[in-house]
């Protein structure tokens, strides 16, 4: 076992971004309202932060649409994508993605309480408050403050996000 850890080149945003890929993560639909103002992204960024109150983050691009969306509405609902949701995942990722009715239909979705689209047959769902925004580089951070948890599909293998592409869990024995 080698003392030190090795450096895998200069640190730069593609050494980031290669090293950040190995690092699994879960998919997840950010939305802000429903109906015709309906707007929805991708996002790999879902952090539990407190239980005490119940809190998550997610982080968005600052100088993005949805960034001014929930903070001018004050809510947001995440929706954690099921192994089915793959090509839901790759569609919402786009700058050219569905809004409104059609973003509504294409999910599948239905209005939760905050008002904000959520996707039912999701692994599982959080309706929040925006509690905080926090600048982080060319993103913002956004703290919720859950108001609704949806079980959604629970028993569904989740779709994860790892060395750039999507994929999912490997089956658990019974």
């Amino acid at each position: 076992m080698p003392n030190a850890l090795p450096v895998l080149a200069e640190t730069d945003v593609a050494t980031f971004r290669t090293a950040m890929g190995r690092f699994p993560t879960g998919v997840t639909l950010l939305t802000q309202g429903s109906g015709p103002d309906t707007a929805i992204i991708t996002l790999n960024s879902l952090t539990s932060v407190s239980l005490d109150p119940l809190l998550l983050s997610v982080s968005v691009k600052a100088d993005g649409r949805m960034r001014p969306r929930v903070e001018r509405h004050g809510s947001f609902a995440v929706s954690v994508l099921a192994a089915w949701h793959r090509e839901l995942g790759g569609e919402f990722a786009r700058p050219d993605r569905p809004e409104g009715e059609a973003a509504m239909l294409r999910c599948g979705a239905v209005t939760g309480a905050t008002g904000n689209a959520v996707i039912p047959d999701a692994v599982s769902a959080f309706e929040c408050h925006l509690r905080a925004v926090h600048p982080a580089g060319d993103h913002a951070v956004l703290i919720g403050e859950v108001v609704a948890v949806h079980g959604g599909s629970p028993g569904a293998a989740p779709l994860v996000f790892h060395h750039g592409r999507f994929t999912t869990l490997p089956e658990r024995a019974a």
